[in-house]
């Protein structure tokens, strides 16, 4: 009888909203009693980032913004083109991500980032939120789109993760496209390495005069991801990345770690992450939006916030999220200063960012 008052007033809220607009905008601005009504905010959305870091824009050419905003709106179109058509959030998140894998813009593929070794070593990992199946891949250095991979290990293997030259094999096994290491040779990486190692020798020296600039802080970041929500309401997750620059001895960030860096979940929302992996890792970061939402009824965009704007900082790291909830909510959550991202909604209303607003 408690819940009575609770339940005649809800009533009334819903009877006076004039319009789907209205509703949306409630469930938005709501915790818990909207979402449990299972209220759709929007029949299918996407959601991509291209890595987070001290993107500032006095640092950013116009040829150079322009250049990033043209590859995220590519990319985003081809997702929301299969989505609109009725096609599967799984599709639609492995098939965005290839684009940003196969531009040097991004530290994905193309334009992963180099290790110590001067070698590239590439992580990806994708997940269905219908089936809470997983694929991932680890330190790979000839598969040329590793989002294919952890697909491919999530529907063909017994596995969730496979590593190195074993995934390699696995990957050669499954007709998947395999290159020469050179394909993921990019100059402008390259270079980020060598003023890594310069800085480290100088810093090494206790050379004073040894500078510390952006590359350098923003060795550790550099990602790409995608999430979506499909017409028959599917959550999907994919992210995909070359790792941090200067990396040693084999190292493996979120990006792989299903939970850390990739999660989806039919019942709440799927998630991708992007920032200094360590700290990825140690807070859970994707599975940890996910459980606010189911265990404590937050809502999408609470819950982002608590882990990416407290958790996540109180722990010593940075970075940002992108998420989709069940009803299409859409939350591009980060605290760096900035974080390429755009999303798109049922409408097709596209949105793309670059800094922080």
């Amino acid at each position: 009888m408690k819940k009575l008052p609770f339940l005649i007033a809800l009533c009334f809220i819903f009877l006076h909203c004039k319009n789907k607009e209205e509703l949306q905008a409630l469930s938005r601005n709501s915790h818990t009693q909207i979402d449990s009504l299972d209220l759709q905010v929007s029949e299918f959305a996407i959601v991509i980032h291209g890595g987070a870091g001290t993107i500032l824009k006095e640092n950013m050419t116009a040829e150079n913004e322009a250049a990033y905003k043209s590859k995220l709106e590519e990319a985003i179109r081809i997702g929301y083109d299969i989505l609109e058509n009725g096609g599967s959030s799984l599709d639609a998140v492995e098939k965005t991500i290839n684009v940003l894998e196969d531009s040097p813009l991004f530290n994905a593929g193309k334009g992963a980032v180099f290790t110590n070794a001067e070698t590239n070593e590439l992580d990806a990992s994708i997940m269905d939120g219908k089936t809470l199946n997983a694929g991932a891949s680890a330190g790979t250095k000839t598969v040329k789109n590793p989002i294919d991979l952890a697909r491919v290990i999530m529907e063909e293997s017994p596995h969730v993760m496979l590593s190195g030259a074993g995934a390699e094999t696995f990957a050669m096994e499954q007709g998947l496209e395999v290159v020469d290491s050179s394909y993921f040779f990019t100059e402008n990486r390259f270079q980020s390495l060598q003023r890594i190692k310069e800085y480290e020798a100088q810093k090494q020296a206790n050379n004073k005069t040894a500078f510390y600039d952006a590359t350098i802080k923003d060795s550790k970041f550099g990602t790409v991801g995608c999430v979506a929500l499909d017409k028959n309401g599917n959550l999907a997750a994919g992210t995909s990345t070359g790792g941090m620059t200067n990396k040693r001895w084999g190292r493996i960030g979120d990006s792989p770690i299903i939970g850390a860096g990739t999660y989806a979940n039919n019942n709440t929302c799927a998630v991708s992450s992007t920032g200094w992996g360590e700290f990825f890792i140690r807070a859970m970061v994707a599975y940890d939006i996910s459980a606010l939402m189911e265990y404590k009824g937050l809502n999408l965009k609470d819950a982002a916030k608590e882990v990416i704007q407290k958790k996540v900082p109180e722990l010593g790291g940075d970075g940002g999220i992108i998420a989709v909830d069940k009803h299409g909510n859409i939350v591009m959550e980060f605290n760096t200063a900035g974080m390429y991202r755009a999303s798109m909604n049922e409408k097709g209303e596209l949105y793309i960012g670059i800094y922080k607003d």
